[in-house]
């Protein structure tokens, strides 16, 4: 049986563990020389990893002395998440804004044929994901900064949330649609009267 790969999450989680454990600077030649030792991330795929965790904020780059190092320390993955649940926060905000104002225009359409019980369940589910980021918000205040492991909790769980914030996004893109085909409505016409911006998109 072959050997499964190592997922580039699990790469990027891998390397961020290597740069708290070590608490030290490195240039790529480095890494590609320890990382395949230490945490079993092949040399060639250490480059791209290290590019990815930079373009997530998670760890630091700098040309020091004529050459390029990376470094990384708990406390700047703590305040990278705290901006993520941030970001999500007000992601969920907007969209429980945008569900109820849906809701209230299909009521007042008084259409027989409106989904009354599947509205009010979506509703319902994204009022609990906001519950949910605020109890994430708590724990995340009282997180120590220097506890890899926590990191790592809250990014898996602000990942779920991510995922939870993009199905009810296409939720509202779904009622969008509904209320065009229903009422003959343009989308630029429904934008503009349910408040929903023109670039609501789903999260990356």
């Amino acid at each position: 049986m072959s050997k499964k790969g190592v997922s580039a999450e699990e790469k990027k989680t891998r390397m961020l563990q290597l740069f708290y454990e070590r608490g030290e600077c490195f240039q790529l030649k480095e890494l590609e020389k320890i990382a395949p030792k230490e945490k079993g991330i092949v040399a060639n795929s250490v480059k791209d990893t290290i590019q990815k965790l930079v373009e997530d904020g998670l760890v630091d780059t700098d040309k020091i002395g004529g050459a390029i190092y990376f470094w990384a320390f708990p406390s700047k993955a703590i305040h990278s998440r705290k901006r993520v649940l941030e970001d999500l926060q007000c992601k969920l905000e907007a969209s429980n804004k945008k569900l109820k104002l849906i809701e209230n225009t299909l009521h007042e359409s008084k259409s027989e044929d409106v989904d009354e019980q599947k509205r009010t369940a979506l509703l319902e589910e994204v009022n609990d994901k906001e519950v949910e980021l605020n109890v994430l918000q708590n724990k995340l205040k009282a997180c120590k900064e220097n506890d890899p492991v926590k990191i790592q909790t809250f990014e898996r769980k602000c990942e779920e949330l991510k995922n939870a914030t993009n199905r009810w996004t296409d939720n509202i893109f779904s009622m969008k649609s509904w209320c065009q085909r229903k009422f003959m409505i343009e989308g630029k016409v429904l934008n503009k009267q349910f408040g929903i911006p023109e670039d609501l998109d789903y999260i990356e």
